[in-house]
């Protein structure tokens, strides 16, 4: 594809805007862009060497290998193989599958390395998304340790609204219904008969409504 069109797909990236056109058209000539179907698997490694994707259009969820669990999600205009610029060994642990059908260019992580030493608002601007990750990861331990499963689960489900959502002219909220109840107790640390527990109470009691495709805030 012309660098001129993954120009316009890396323009949504704060990331970059700090770099200017030229440095940015210079960046576009290194990455790789390519489609994926919602349901697939996206491999973390291409030609054996470790990448950083910069998902245009979509959603994806991180799974831990090993355990087979759900990390996070990232959605669109965000970053993830990034880890591996930090820490590589927990970076081989992790796969992304796509959970809708998704635009994503990917770079190979030691040009993004020489990029980073190159742009110093690059730089920065990659640590401060990593530290964003870690202080999400801290506050879901702290929820484990000071807040009951039915707590984490409701503020888990509005903050997935909120943050994957759209809202109309009347003040409704509603997401796509992208993760499974499974998903939801990993990112919870609870049960998935718990998630379907909570959420069938708040629909009961008017805080959410949902279906099979979306999930909305009513109250």
């Amino acid at each position: 594809m012309k660098a001129t069109t993954k120009y316009w797909f890396l323009e949504g990236f704060d990331l970059f805007k700090k770099l200017g056109m030229l440095n940015m058209m210079s960046i576009c000539k290194v990455l790789e862009m390519e489609n994926f179907d919602k349901g697939k698997p996206i491999e973390l490694k291409y030609e054996q060497e470790n990448s950083i994707f910069f998902l245009k259009r979509g959603s994806v969820k991180i799974i831990d290998y090993s355990s087979n669990t759900v990390k996070y999600i990232i959605k669109r205009g965000n970053i993830f193989g990034d880890l591996t610029l930090f820490d590589k060994e927990t970076a081989i642990e992790e796969v992304a599958y796509a959970l809708e059908d998704c635009v994503i260019c990917y770079i190979k992580s030691e040009q993004m390395e020489g990029l980073m030493e190159k742009h110093k608002s690059l730089k920065n601007g990659m640590l401060k998304i990593y530290g964003l990750r870690i202080k999400k990861l801290e506050r879901r331990l702290n929820d484990l340790l000071f807040k009951d499963s039915s707590t984490r689960i409701k503020e888990f489900i509005l903050d997935y609204i909120e943050e994957f959502g759209e809202t109309d002219k009347s003040g409704k909220s509603t997401a796509q219904n992208l993760l499974t109840h499974k998903d939801i107790a990993n990112l919870t640390n609870t049960s998935r008969q718990t998630v379907s527990n909570i959420l069938s109470k708040m629909r009961k009691e008017k805080i959410i409504d949902y279906d099979a495709k979306i999930i909305s805030k009513i109250s």
